[in-house]
């Protein structure tokens, strides 16, 4: 059984929710085929969403490539990754698509970050993920993007002497963090320039983050309101009841079935963890060992979600009518978070929902 943790409560004030506090995801899940971003990324700029994030996936997502992409059909939307990593790239390398995305764009470039999970790196064969490599890639990545010289030696990597010789006329871009417990969130409000919260959190897990964010801000001498906090939300609206169950039920059994990371999120919840057993335990999921999304179907997930309390999708997803989204929106931004990541539909699927912003 999880201890709940401390009671943090979301405003009760409501508050107002603009399309301009609102980003949303292209290219959701597993994509054989990239193109469509751009006429999502196209659909988000017209409904005048704030930013357009795209979660970088090796194969047909690579995030540098969609970047320059999505620039060239859009003109005021921000574009995001939602996340990269920086261990896969070389910094010099990572700062020099930053900067020419960052010329590309006219300085429209956010960069998400995440940890993954040691399994990834083993497999992969770089080494695991800890707090001060973070750290020290992102102090890294916004020097060598001023145009400083950086030598470094440390858990990030060796590197005597990287400079990028030309840069546009842009500043650097805003470093996100994606974060769920305590620690990574207390690193985002110390070193980062917003944190990006999990799927599938609630309101009041939303309220004990900002918490925990913003006062490791104060405490690093830093404003705490200049750390923007994200908060992602998978919405479903006006869906085929299949389609619904997909976006929200297969998407939510691809975190909780994951050992150790679906704790992490339950937990955050404060959640009683034993669903977690009876879900991986379901005939599509016994014996994974990594993300099940790589080896199952979207079908499949969506099944093996039947067995997920109906509550925890209820309690931190916006489903259901398009004012009833609108009305979730409001409870996330009430509980302090700056914008809103919609997640599950991409933005053409969400003209009703933006258009209920108005009513």
């Amino acid at each position: 059984m999880t201890t709940p943790p401390a009671v943090i409560p979301a405003s009760t004030a409501r508050v107002p929710v603009h399309a301009s506090a609102l980003g949303a995801y292209v290219l959701p899940g597993r994509v054989p085929d990239p193109r469509p971003a751009l006429a999502q990324a196209r659909a988000a700029e017209e409904l005048g969403l704030g930013t357009v994030w795209l979660s970088e996936r090796w194969g047909t997502k690579d995030f540098a490539v969609l970047a320059g992409a999505l620039g060239q059909v859009t003109s005021t939307t921000r574009i995001a990754s939602g996340i990269t990593h920086f261990s896969v790239r070389h910094p010099a390398v990572l700062a020099s698509m930053a900067m020419t995305a960052q010329g590309l764009t006219g300085g429209r470039l956010v960069l998400g970050f995440g940890r993954s999970v040691a399994a990834m790196w083993k497999a992969v064969g770089l080494p695991p993920v800890t707090n001060r490599l973070l750290a020290d890639s992102a102090d890294i990545l916004r020097r060598l993007c001023r145009g400083d010289k950086v030598s470094y030696h440390g858990p990030a990597g060796n590197f005597p002497a990287m400079r990028l010789s030309d840069l546009p006329d842009a500043p650097p871009p805003p470093l996100v963090l994606a974060a769920i417990g305590p620690k990574t969130l207390a690193l985002a409000g110390t070193h980062f320039d917003g944190v990006l919260l999990h799927p599938f959190l609630t309101p009041e897990a939303v309220a004990r983050s900002v918490a925990t964010v913003r006062g490791a801000a104060a405490d690093a001498g830093r404003d705490p309101a200049s750390i923007r906090v994200y908060a992602t939300v998978i919405t479903a609206s006006g869906l085929p009841t299949d389609e619904e169950a997909a976006v929200v039920g297969g998407r939510a059994v691809t975190y909780f079935q994951i050992p150790g990371f679906g704790e992490q999120l339950a937990g955050a919840n404060g959640w009683d963890t034993a669903p977690l057993e009876k879900l991986r335990a379901h005939p599509q999921l016994n014996g994974i060992k990594g993300s099940a999304d790589f080896v199952r179907t979207r079908d499949q997930l969506t099944e093996a979600a039947s067995v997920l309390p109906a509550e925890w999708l209820g309690s931190a997803a916006a489903v259901g009518t398009p004012a009833h989204c609108v009305e979730r929106f409001g409870d996330y931004l009430a509980a302090g978070a700056d914008e809103l990541v919609l997640h599950g539909s991409t933005p053409d699927q969400l003209p009703a929902v933006i258009g209920a912003l108005r009513g």
